[in-house]
């Protein structure tokens, strides 16, 4: 009897685990939570169907809110393990430890340095000799080599981006998943793993087009938009189409622009989705025709090169969607 009760134990927490990989926390109001997939669908309880969950940090569990079913257990406290009675002593304190994030195989050795001031030879290539069995040894198989110049490869697109933490650690999640799924064989690593940069940017919610990332590595563009359906279609990944809303605030600040146009071009976005004028376009040529079309009813006028320019697009494409989002919206602009 206790053999079928540890099966079942077992099988549960298999469960419990797929559930948690597959839904993402949706919404917090104190201690309850919400969940949702990709598609926006809300995680409901096995048991009940209720949507709304609690979480027990005393007991490390998160449970349903109405019958109390254990969605996930063993959840880390990520909360101060010390007490403050007044704001100044929260201020002066902080949470011990390292932070919680992705790491490879390639942090968690020692390296040996070989800048040795002693002047016998046979010193020196005996630490050359040893340098040379730590590499060999640190990283052993094809996934950890490959892995590695993934990760180099990474740092080095997402640093001249500008792109923060997050969406570095959701790119090595992705890259991690297209590894092991053989989708790397006979493709190049810095394509891959600018497609997975792409769609992380996607999922993250950072304004990053293909054409941005293409500048600062070796594969073409062509080769990276490969990639990146390849990768969506294999490994069947739902992502949220891009809002040309998130462009504006780009565009606004490297054109120097006040924040009332960037309202201004918000509205006119809105406006145009309620009317389906969005479908099918660029954002980016749609946030920057916004943004012109804004400068031009605010009176902070720019040259439809320098929106180009600043939004990474062709003077044609803020031209005609200019024209098509005035004629539809009918927007009277200006003369001056």
């Amino acid at each position: 009897m206790s053999t079928t009760q540890g099966d079942s134990n077992q099988q549960d927490e298999t469960k419990r685990e797929l559930i948690i990989q597959k839904f993402k926390l949706f919404r917090r109001e104190g201690n309850n939570l919400e969940f949702v997939d990709q598609s926006g669908q809300k995680l409901r309880c096995p048991i009940c169907g209720n949507t709304v969950f609690i979480e027990d940090a005393e007991r490390g569990q998160i449970v349903c809110a109405s019958c109390g079913y254990v969605l996930m257990e063993h959840i880390l406290d990520t909360g101060p393990e010390w007490r403050a009675f007044t704001p100044e002593e929260k201020e002066d304190r902080a949470r011990t430890g390292g932070p919680l994030e992705r790491v490879t195989s390639e942090e968690l050795v020692t390296r040996i340095e070989t800048t040795l001031k002693s002047p016998d030879l046979k010193k020196k290539l005996e630490i050359l000799k040893y340098k040379k069995w730590q590499q060999r040894i640190r990283v052993q198989t094809s996934y950890e080599r490959n892995l590695v110049q993934a990760t180099h490869e990474l740092n080095r697109i997402a640093h001249q981006l500008g792109v923060p933490k997050s969406c570095m650690d959701e790119a090595l999640a992705v890259y991690k998943q297209v590894l092991k799924s053989g989708l790397v064989k006979g493709r190049s690593v810095e394509a891959i793993i600018a497609a997975c940069l792409h769609m992380a940017c996607r999922m993250q919610g950072m304004p990053r087009s293909l054409d941005e990332i293409s500048q600062y590595t070796r594969a073409p563009r062509k080769e990276i938009a490969r990639c990146f359906r390849l990768i969506a279609r294999e490994l069947r990944i739902r992502l949220p189409l891009s809002d040309p809303r998130q462009y504006v605030p780009k565009i606004v600040e490297q054109l120097k622009l006040p924040g009332d146009i960037a309202k201004e071009a918000i509205r006119v976005l809105e406006e145009a989705k309620d009317k389906g004028l969005t479908a099918g376009k660029d954002p980016a040529g749609l946030a920057a025709a916004a943004v012109y079309i804004a400068s031009l009813l605010k009176g902070e006028v720019r040259t439809q090169k320098e929106i180009a320019q600043a939004a990474q697009v062709t003077e044609v494409t803020v031209r005609n969607r200019y024209k098509e989002l005035a004629k539809e919206l009918n927007i009277k602009i200006p003369i001056k």
